[in-house]
């Protein structure tokens, strides 16, 4: 059993796309991957910060080939045109990690600025990032899985998907969206295509990423403000997230250990969605 599962965590050979791969999370999948031999595209609409990300795995001993590519997730032609050149490198795409998605203060309320005062433009960016620019890549790379009958996708949702939090209605709603996806596109796919082809999500509670720094701590000294502080208080493990956390989940759900699985939005939040508040 225990060769097996050892055997199960080995990704060489495997090629693996991580859209959004220039990010704090995505980069920290890359690097997870790596490790573990898989070939990795970085796929980024940010080139110049996904080859930095490439040559900050360079040195990574035993590593894949990890590549740097350029695309726009909301563009067919452009994500089609990334995914050429990835095929061209790799001869195949085994899995697909969803990692894109982001919120602007333009979409969040304040004090200053009321749910009726939201900017239409920057909800539809909101929206577009986190929904479609998921569904856009798994029809590009679903397609190339439903052709080889095999395939992994692993969307990115949140925690804000299940119970969405105050100040943010256009990134929980589009994270909701991205989770009803996900369901969709795994009964669709084992059903219409191949039931070797899998897709789930996990949803991160709250870890600090460049998106979200600016709800959750002072800009000017770093401290906590007092959403940030209400986080942790209803966070049971009293931390938010590193993003080394995910890296269980996510290889995982890549690997045939789970080979039974697909449909299903995985929480990872330090028991935020378990705690009641009392």
């Amino acid at each position: 059993m225990s060769t097996e599962f050892t055997k199960a965590y080995d990704f060489s050979g495997q090629s693996i796309v991580i859209t959004g791969g220039a990010g704090v999370l995505g980069g920290e999948m890359a690097r997870a991957l790596g490790e573990r031999g898989a070939n990795v595209a970085i796929l980024d609409f940010n080139l110049p910060a996904a080859q930095k990300m490439v040559d900050g795995l360079a040195s990574i001993p035993g590593a894949g080939k990890v590549i740097a590519v350029q695309g726009n997730v909301l563009d067919k032609g452009s994500f089609q045109a990334a995914v050429d050149f990835i095929l061209a490198e790799f001869g195949k795409i085994d899995s697909l990690i969803n990692a894109a998605g982001g919120n602007k203060p333009d979409a969040t309320t304040s004090a200053d600025k009321t749910f009726f005062d939201l900017d239409e433009s920057a909800i539809r960016w909101v929206f577009d990032l986190n929904l479609l620019g998921t569904i856009v890549p798994s029809q590009i790379i679903g397609k190339h899985m439903a052709d080889r009958k095999q395939g992994v996708i692993l969307n990115v949702s949140s925690m804000n998907a299940f119970r969405p939090l105050t100040r943010i209605p256009a990134y929980s709603a589009a994270k909701a969206g991205a989770s009803n996806f996900t369901q969709w596109l795994a009964v669709h796919m084992a059903q219409e295509y191949s039931p070797l082809i899998r897709v789930n999500a996990i949803a991160p509670g709250f870890f600090l990423t460049e998106q979200n720094r600016f709800l959750m701590t002072e800009q000017s000294t770093g401290e906590l403000t007092a959403r940030g502080q209400k986080i942790l208080d209803h966070t049971p493990m009293g931390r938010f997230g590193n993003p080394e956390d995910l890296n269980g989940t996510v290889l995982w759900l890549l690997s045939p250990a789970s080979a039974f699985v697909t449909g299903i939005i995985v929480p990872v939040d330090g028991g935020f969605s378990a705690y009641s508040g009392v």
